[in-house]
């Protein structure tokens, strides 16, 4: 029996403790005691940590064939904050697509390579809550 060796990005530890969810590749995080700051709307790390995990997810959707063949790592994270956050949140990721395929080049001539994924997280009404974009640093093992 052959291993699935991709991990889901609800799988990580971290990831599970705040209660990220995974509907359809689109990653989500309910209104709930846990992950509420003093003014009981959702807390600016739990939105980071949602962000940052749907650019991971993004990345890893974006090159299946590199999957247990690369590190990925975040390089540089921007955040910014628009609205508070009072009830459910979710994380749309998108990337620029000569970005992609600039990446795609670096990465074939020199085995790693750079790219941005953007994403924004509204809550369940389309209220952009915040927007994030991270740049992932992929290196060839």
């Amino acid at each position: 029996m052959e291993k699935n060796t991709q991990m889901k990005a609800t799988d990580i530890p971290f990831v599970n403790h705040i209660g990220i969810k995974d509907e359809n590749d689109e990653l989500s995080l309910e209104y709930k005691d846990n992950v509420l700051n003093h003014i009981k709307t959702i807390h600016a790390s739990a939105q980071f940590t949602l962000a940052e995990t749907q650019s991971g997810l993004h990345l890893q959707k974006l090159f299946p064939s590199l999957e247990g063949k690369v590190l990925p790592l975040l390089r540089d994270a921007q955040i910014k904050y628009k609205k508070p956050a009072h009830e459910k949140i979710v994380a749309i990721s998108s990337t620029n697509e000569e970005a992609v395929e600039k990446f795609k080049a670096q990465f074939e001539k020199k085995g790693r390579g750079s790219l941005q994924i953007d994403v924004e997280v509204k809550d369940i009404n389309g209220v952009l809550t915040s927007q994030a974009s991270f740049i992932w640093f992929v290196q060839a093992l």
